[in-house]
């Protein structure tokens, strides 16, 4: 009996970049022509049974901002099954974007298709470069039991299918693109050669298609238009021969029928260019980029979301103006536009974007401070953690008197005495002195509290008053509006102006005990609770906190973290490769060493104590053909700094960059051997080894991605978008030391023939932003505590304490929390669109937790928001578990 004919499911669709080798705006008009042509043909051709549009819900937004009279035609065929969308807002990088932008970009592309009939049920992910390790647990948080993924998967996964798990033990069916995405793409009008290709293409994959199960031949690639001749080919194809059934269809549609039974099994990321290329060097591309992502991330979850949802009312929750940026992040999470593997104007059209997103979220952050400030029953300062868990740090607060009047708790920053300001004019001259003084009190930052006004005899006197201890009258404006219409009446009087200025002081103050997610009255009278940090040159530089000491190097400039020599080495090396790979060229020269070193003491203590290094290097200018040439001497300032009763040190190094096709990386000893580190990614850490695996086109380089830390040997390296790091000195099978990325530097989109990667990722366009040009900041910190918790360590140092001024006119007391939230780490704080308290916390560990959420019950939900379980008080969470709950109020 002959074998029943191996049915090959045609999935029509097209991959579609917003923005990459041609600006967004480009690419848009080529998709408003594809679908003016395409939606009418696929409305009328039965044949043209079914399209995936990609996966994304920004295509339809971005088209429909176009033709918006289409939406009703596309809501049809998205009704009818014809048109599949969804259920990603857009096709992000997983390893340059938070986990909460991702778990925010699959809601939003949901609740967009909700608007079409729904999305498609498959974790579609056909373009992304490398998977976290917690992909499928957010799958399955959001009710999806299928993935398809194309890069990462490794050599040991020897089928088109495999069972992949996050670490909490959620699995999904991943089906494997062995080819990419395109292996149906351009498929011919003539039956004969479509019948040709399909048997090659079966020969291609040979054993990993196990016998007699489908095929999935994936018709489209980037940008390719819809081929009309599709539902006739087919057609012929299937009367042509009995060996395959051809069926247009959709993914659901092809997995729903898909084998389950003989798959093999991974658990983990996949990171591996066994058989396509990861392209591991978007991750240090324009770092401009990708610290870009980190602050704006930041400013959204961890301050603007939080502090809404915890000081301001229900009803004056900032819903909308959070979307929008939010809509900014997701936009710029699509893998061309976050990993900046595109032209120069895509890059500066994302950092605009999030450089918006940024901005309002800052003064979103401070909208909700604003409603903590007027509740106080105290007046003067108060510390505000926007962190879960109680800390002590320190904040910068501003403070009546000048240094004189400092207490022992204080660092003074700056200071003024008091002091009385006069100016004579007349009416006419009154706009010109009056904004000369204002303009003193705002760079100061204040305005004036009070004004005085006495008009007699032809002479107007005004006395105006500043400081920080001084109440603000509330007709003040009011006051110089009159003013100005006074003296606009009597431009020929005389016109005498008095300033009295208080003194007052910005200081550092040491607050202790702050309670996660709470308040506290700042004591800058309070004795210091710790040991003062303290600086100083002889014999060598130093810093010291009672801690760790840090001494500094005069010849190489770097320095040693308690003895242990050698942190911050700078070395540089070239890149002849382009903004997906590094590729060193083949006569390289590595510089180690600066030319010049010299120190100074910035801050003194007691509170903070800071070192200043400037190193100068003599580097290659460019790389010409495959060698580096010229010279550029290139200053490089380090600040390196150590505040009291801190475990950690901090770095921020900056320089202007006027070499071109280059790496300079940051080289930290390590305080013991490494075989392994452990880096954050989504909702997890990762634990990798010293090796990568490559593949036919791509070399395996180590190099690997970390969200916010990384930690190997004993010490955790805590950074500011600084995603790239690798081991390295590696002897007897273990690392000495890690290396971060500061500057990747590159002149191309896509190279060819490069030591790294010889075939092109890309077109080869000449871009200039990628060499990243002129002044350039990099912030880092370092801890060798062999207890530290890198989670609490990194909101330390890049979370800032907020502070506040309570007016002393309501009833919220010096010190408390609005919420208590103990056991796992908070991704999110906010209130859905219903106005409920939504958190969501994950468990980094391998142990199972209990979330304490003390005094709130509520529901457990899913990441659509589906009740799963109540609660009251607290839940348990697996281990790796990523948790949402609803609180009531």
């Amino acid at each position: 009996m002959a074998d029943p004919p191996r049915t090959i499911a045609v999935v029509p669709h097209t991959h579609w970049d917003r923005e990459w080798y041609a600006p967004f705006q480009a690419f848009r008009l080529r998709l408003v022509h594809l679908l003016d042509e395409f939606l009418p043909r696929l409305e009328a051709d039965p044949s043209y049974a079914r399209f995936l549009l990609d996966g994304q819900m920004a295509v339809v937004d971005d088209y429909l901002e176009v033709r918006p009279e289409a939406e009703d035609r596309i809501r049809r065929l998205a009704a009818s099954g014809r048109l599949a969308m969804g259920p990603w807002y857009v096709l992000m990088d997983e390893f340059c974007v938070s986990g909460e932008t991702i778990v925010r970009d699959l809601q939003l592309g949901i609740e967009r298709a909700a608007a079409f009939g729904g999305a498609m049920n498959v974790g579609y992910l056909p373009d992304m470069f490398g998977h976290v390790a917690q992909m499928p647990q957010i799958l399955r948080l959001a009710g999806f039991g299928h993935a398809v993924v194309w890069r990462g998967v490794p050599s040991s996964v020897d089928r088109t299918a495999f069972w992949w798990s996050a670490p909490d033990g959620s699995t999904v069916r991943a089906e494997h693109l062995w080819v990419g995405y395109g292996n149906g793409a351009a498929m011919p009008d003539d039956a004969k050669a479509l019948v040709a290709r399909i048997r090659s293409h079966e020969a291609e994959l040979g054993d990993a298609l196990p016998a007699g199960a489908p095929m999935l031949w994936m018709n489209g690639t980037d940008h390719q238009a819809p081929q009309r001749w599709l539902g006739r080919v087919v057609t012929e194809a299937n009367d042509l021969q009995d060996d395959y059934r051809l069926v247009v269809t959709s993914l659901p549609e092809y997995l729903a029928d898909a084998p389950v039974t003989g798959l093999p099994s991974w658990s983990g990321e996949l990171r591996s260019a066994a058989r396509s290329n990861l392209l591991m060097g978007v991750l240090s591309n324009r770092v401009d980029v990708k610290q870009a992502a980190a602050r704006a991330e930041r400013e959204l979850e961890r301050r603007a979301e939080p502090l809404n949802a915890l000081f301001a009312p229900a009803d004056h929750w900032p819903g909308r103006l959070l979307d929008l940026a939010w809509r900014e992040v997701i936009r710029n999470a699509a893998h061309d536009s976050i990993c900046a593997c595109s032209v120069d104007d895509v890059a500066d059209a994302v950092l605009h974007r999030f450089a918006e997103a940024t901005t309002a979220a800052a003064g979103l952050a401070r909208h909700g401070l604003r409603f903590l400030a007027a509740t106080l029953a105290e007046r003067g300062p108060h510390a505000v953690n926007p962190s879960a868990r109680a800390r002590s740090g320190l904040v910068e607060v501003r403070l009546p008197g000048g240094a004189a009047a400092a207490g022992p708790n204080e660092q003074v920053v700056w200071s003024r005495s008091d002091a009385v300001v006069e100016r004579e004019t007349t009416g006419a001259g009154l706009s010109i002195a009056l904004g000369q003084l204002r303009n003193d009190e705002l760079a100061d930052g204040l305005d004036f509290s009070s004004i005085d006004v006495e008009d007699s005899d032809g002479t107007i006197d005004v006395v105006l008053r500043s400081g920080v201890g001084r109440a603000q009258v509330a007709s003040t404006a009011a006051s110089i509006n009159d003013l100005y219409a006074l003296a606009g009446g009597r431009r020929t009087d005389r016109l005498r102006i008095r300033v009295e200025r208080d003194g007052f002081r910005r200081s550092l103050v040491r607050v202790t005990g702050a309670p996660g997610f709470g308040w506290r009255h700042i004591e800058p009278a309070a004795t210091l609770d710790v040991a003062p940090a303290r600086a100083g040159l002889e014999p060598s530089a130093w810093l010291d906190n009672g801690i760790v000491r840090v001494e500094v190097d005069q010849e190489s400039g770097t320095f040693a973290i308690n003895g242990l020599a050698g942190f911050d080495q700078l070395v540089d090396d070239g890149d002849h490769g382009d903004t997906y790979n590094w590729s060193p060229p083949a006569n390289d020269t590595v510089v180690h060493h600066p030319a010049f070193v010299a120190t100074e003491v910035a801050d003194t203590g007691p509170l903070r104590a800071t070192l200043r290094v400037v190193r100068s290097f003599d580097w290659p200018a460019a790389v010409v053909g495959d060698e580096r040439v010229g010279t550029r001497r290139t200053e490089v300032t380090t600040e390196i700094e150590l505040r009291a009763g801190e475990h950690v040190v901090r770095v921020t190094t900056s320089l202007d960059n006027q070499s071109r096709d280059h790496r300079m990386r940051t080289w930290f000893p390590l305080p013991a051997p490494a075989t392994t580190s452990r880096a954050e990614c989504a909702f997890a850490t990762v634990e990798r080894g010293l090796t990568a695996e490559g593949g036919p086109h791509e070399l395996p380089l180590p190099t690997f991605p970390s969200r916010r830390f990384v930690q190997a040997g004993g010490l955790t390296v805590l950074h500011e978008g600084l995603l790239e790091y690798e081991l390295v000195r590696i002897e007897n099978g273990a690392a000495s030391a890690l290396a971060l990325t500061l500057l990747r530097c590159t002149g191309l989109i896509s190279g060819t023939e490069m030591a790294a990667r010889p075939l092109p990722a890309g077109p080869p366009i000449a871009v200039e932003g990628p060499q990243l040009p002129g002044r350039r900041s990099f912030r880092y910190a370092l801890s060798v505590d062999p207890d530290a918790d890198p989670y609490a360590l990194v909101d330390d140092v890049f979370l800032p304490m907020e502070v506040v001024t309570g007016v002393g006119q309501a009833d919220r007391p010096p010190e408390g929390t609005a919420l208590t939230v103990d056991g796992a780490e908070v991704s999110a704080l906010r209130r859905d669109a219903g106005g409920a308290l939504e958190l969501r916390v994950f468990n980094p560990r391998p142990e199972p937790t209990t979330v304490a959420v003390d005094g709130r019950r509520g529901w457990l939900v899913d990441l659509r928001g589906r009740p799963l379980a109540p609660f009251d008080g607290s839940f348990v969470l697996a281990a790796w578990g990523i948790a949402t709950a609803h609180l009531a109020e």
